[in-house]
This record gives structure tokens, sequence and C-alpha cells, in this order.
């Protein structure tokens, strides 16, 4: 392996890149600790603060996605797009990366075909079960394609795909609390059993309303709430569990580790982030998949593990009437409990990072 390699991730705007990203830094950085790391990611996204906040530098470009929603929000797409090229240009150009790897998120794809334009080698890591355009069209020129689930042919060369699983924070695997410690963390009652809720890095609309709602019914039914909401509904939250000894509520959990040993049950988006932690930590899960990811994503992730036997999933179109009343339901079935717990956990895979890095590293050292 030649002395100081440089490699460049690009990727982000949500937790689900953001982490595994800063994994795959991690693991990279534990093999060779000489090597140079730099991350390209969109201006104004959340990338451009928490890949800092793990110690490594970061460069922005000024790129959107496309707007479903509001088609006149896009005429200035085309502008953007151009000048992330050039804006690429400059930062491969100064770096001179031995490797660029792309996690996905829009700000992925201008910086990896640039680099494939120069005959850099790239490394893909697609987390989702139904791939992203993006990785689609930067696959047919990537050295190397990670996936975290099987049946991937269909979307990339099946010579270079290679099975890994994903990467998830180092906090979750080695440093969980016993479920006592994460109980009182809370400060809530050991003898009760509790119902972890979390929408991802962003919150999550469908759900937080849901249980807002119908808050009621935790305390009817003798179960406790950790409720974390993101910040768009972190005072409704807050307003809502005011008076309820039984409920823990804030807009961000920094410490997830805890928040996943205090649960008997757990409420989720399907994020491929979230899904890898969840097959680790091995709870029962009842999934609410966001319903405006790209390509419906998120749908296609939760209904992978409902077709195995390992999860519960209820659309967040019905999750105003279903949602509160499956988890009441699953919390007070042990036996299902079980066997959702028993399930998920054989599809976690804790080193991820660790595969991935060393496969880069194989093949650019």
């Amino acid at each position: 392996m030649k002395a100081s390699l440089k490699i460049i991730i690009a990727g982000g705007g949500t937790g689900g890149h953001i982490f595994p990203a800063i994994a795959i830094a991690n693991a990279l950085r534990r093999i060779d600790g000489n090597i140079k790391i730099l991350f390209v990611g969109a201006k104004g996204k959340m990338e451009m603060e928490k890949v800092p906040q793990a110690g490594y530098a970061i460069k922005g470009i000024d790129i959107t996605s496309f707007n479903r929603s509001s088609l006149i929000k896009n005429i200035g797409l085309p502008w953007k797009l151009l000048k992330s090229f050039f804006q690429v240009r400059t930062i491969v150009s100064d770096f001179g990366p031995d490797a660029v790897v792309g996690v996905g998120g829009y700000s992925s794809f201008p910086v990896l075909r640039f680099a494939q334009a120069r005959g850099i080698p790239t490394f893909i890591h697609e987390s989702n079960s139904f791939a992203g355009k993006s990785n689609i069209w930067l696959a047919k020129k990537a050295t190397m394609i990670f996936v975290a689930s099987d049946g991937m042919e269909i979307f990339f060369p099946a010579s270079r795909i290679v099975y890994t699983g994903n990467p998830v924070r180092t906090d979750i695997v080695r440093n969980r609390p016993p479920r006592d410690e994460a109980v009182k963390f809370f400060g809530l009652d050991l003898t009760r059993k509790t119902v972890f809720s979390t929408g991802g890095s962003l919150g999550a609309k469908g759900i937080n309303e849901a249980i807002a709602r119908h808050l009621g019914e935790f305390e009817k039914n003798n179960l406790q709430l950790v409720w974390q909401t993101g910040k768009p509904f972190a005072e409704k939250a807050r307003q809502a569990a005011e008076g309820r000894k039984n409920i823990w509520t804030n807009d961000f959990l920094t410490q997830m580790q805890y928040g996943y040993a205090a649960a008997d049950v757990v409420i989720s988006r399907s994020g491929a982030m979230s899904i890898a932690e969840l097959c680790l930590v091995g709870k029962p899960v009842v999934f609410v998949p966001f319903p405006f990811a790209a390509e419906d994503h998120q749908t296609a992730n939760a209904k992978s593990l409902v077709n195995k036997g390992a999860a519960l999933m209820v659309n967040d179109a019905e999750a105003n009437e279903k949602l509160v009343s499956t988890t009441v339901s699953l919390s007070k079935d042990i036996e299902l409990q079980a066997h959702l717990s028993a399930e998920i956990r054989k599809l976690g895979v804790a080193d991820a990072d660790e595969v991935i890095a060393k496969k880069i590293l194989e093949t650019i050292g």
C-alpha cells in the first residue's frame, strides 16, 4: 500500500447517507492511519454540520435535488448542476484522490461522474433495496458496488456487486447500555414496557401526528414512550406530553443506543440506516415508510423485512388510525415480539464498514 492514500467520500442529505459515510471513513482510518479523507456534500445540508463534528474536512457544492412537488422550483436546477461540476473539478483537481466513494444523495452524482471521466476508481454504496437513479447511472462505470440487500442484480452489473450490508454508528454496536440504565437515562419507570419512536434525523410527520392524536393510549395500556420527533414537531410534542410522566420527548436523540436499549417495541421510518441499526439491536419494530422517498424505496425496504417475518408495517396514510393500536397490540404479544426479534436479528451485519474499507484499499492500494 502506497503512502498517504487520498479518498473523497461524496453524498449526504440525510443521516441515512451521512452516518454510513462517516463509519466507512472511520474504518479506512483504523486500517490506514496515514490516509487522507475529504468529504464533499451539498451546501446547506446536514452533512456540512455532522461531518466536521466527526473530525473530517468537507467541501460544499451548490446542488439541489429535483423537486417532485413543485416543478417551478426546478428552474434553476440546470444552472446549479453545471456550477457544481465546475466546483467538483476544482475540488478533485486540488485534492488528487486515489479513489472516490459515493454513499448516495444527489451531491454524490457530479463528484463520481467527474472522477469516472478522469479514470479515477469509483466505489458506490447503495444502502436501499431499491436503487436510486443516480447510482444506477454511475454503476455502469463504477469499480465496485457495495449493496445491503440481495437481488440487486436487477439494478447493477452482477460482476461488480459485493454484498456488505449497511455500515452503522459505532455506538449502536459497541456501546449499548443495559436496559435499566437506559430507562433511567430517560427518567422513566423500570417496571413499565417502553416504546421508542424515532422518525430518523429529520423527523416523521405521519408518525408524530398519529402518536399525538392517541397519546393517552400509552398511559391507558401501562406503556411509556421515548419520543424523538425531529425539529418541526418538537414544540407540539412538548405541549402534548406536558404533565405526562410516562412520556420523554425531544427533537433529536444523539445517543441513539439509549433509545434502542430502553425499548421493548420500536416505531420507525424504514430508511436503510434505521433498518441496519434495528437488525443489530434485534428489537420488534413497526415500520411506517416515508411515502415520498425516491422510488418509494422505504416501502420496498420495509416490505423486504415484513416478507421475512422480521417486522410489522403500517402505511403512512393509515398511521393515524392504525399505528398506535398496532403498537399497543404488539406490546402485549410476547410471542410475536420474540419472533420478530429473532428474525430481524438474523439480518444484522456488524462489520459492513470494515468490509467496505478493506475492499477499497485492496483495490487501490
